[in-house]
């Protein structure tokens, strides 16, 4: 494996380690200028992620950090994308689904990308030359990167018989979203089932057959689907932009996302 990813890898599950540490005790909750929430978790794992990405030379662009202008980073053909704690409002209401997303973005596109889930250990990796994607429980967030690689276990997509399987958020389903459901309604004859998952866990949901299409018709950022996006495209899942009907795209001047469609169909 390309030593960059086993970097990422890495620092997904030290920043993991470090946040359930914080998870485990009592903590504060500051919020940002858009009233979304902060923790000394947010940025313990930011910190961590740093450490490591920095010595691949690579720019990051990260939740955490402060954003550069865009006439520095357009000239940029790879970056990283990182939300140190992806799901933090799940965090502070500890249900456990929260992750850590790293992605590497090579002119827009994903090419790799490692979600760690904490609380249970779990990491999903991809990478989109190989056309894998893989997912691992851990014993412990003290593992070595060849401990990982040699338990990983492929993941596929996979269609259910009898129901469609629509990945809805725990804490938010938009108009628009409700208005996608009830289209689907028309033609499927499959019974319509909700999956409820936080944080970037739902793209895991559609790559690993836990799910069939993730409609996302509400505000995300960049650093909320690049891994995500990564870990799908690997195994033919389609992450597709509402408005372009084209693959999602990275490193934009505005890192706000259009609403988008996740699905294998």
């Amino acid at each position: 494996m390309n030593q960059n990813y086993k970097t990422a890898i890495q620092a997904s599950i030290e920043a993991g380690k470090a946040i359930m540490q914080i998870y485990e005790k009592d903590f504060t909750v500051d919020y940002k200028e858009d009233a979304s929430p902060l923790t000394e978790a947010d940025q313990a794992a930011n910190a961590v992620i740093m450490e490591h990405l920095l010595t691949t030379g690579i720019p990051v662009i990260s939740e955490e950090n402060k954003q550069l202008p865009y006439s520095e980073r357009k000239d940029w053909s790879s970056c990283w994308i990182v939300d140190p704690l992806d799901g933090t409002k799940e965090f502070i209401k500890k249900n456990g689904e929260f992750t850590v997303n790293i992605a590497l973005v090579t002119n827009g596109v994903p090419q790799f990308g490692v979600i760690y889930v904490p609380a249970v250990k779990t990491v999903y990796y991809g990478d989109i030359a190989s056309q894998n994607s893989y997912r691992v429980v851990l014993d412990s967030h003290d593992v070595t990167i060849e401990d990982v690689l040699a338990n990983a276990e492929a993941i596929r997509p996979a269609a259910s018989e009898t129901a469609m399987r629509v990945v809805g958020s725990r804490s938010h389903m938009s108009a628009d979203t409700q208005e996608f459901v009830d289209s689907l309604k028309e033609t499927t004859d499959k019974e319509i089932e909700i999956v409820s998952k936080g944080s970037s866990l739902k793209f895991c949901l559609v790559a690993e057959g836990n799910a069939d299409v993730y409609p996302r018709f509400a505000p995300t950022m960049e650093w909320d689907t690049a891994a995500g996006q990564a870990i799908c495209n690997a195994v033919g899942v389609s992450v597709i932009d509402n408005g372009t009907k084209k693959d999602m795209v990275y490193n934009k001047e505005n890192l706000l996302n259009p609403y988008f469609l996740v699905s294998h169909a």
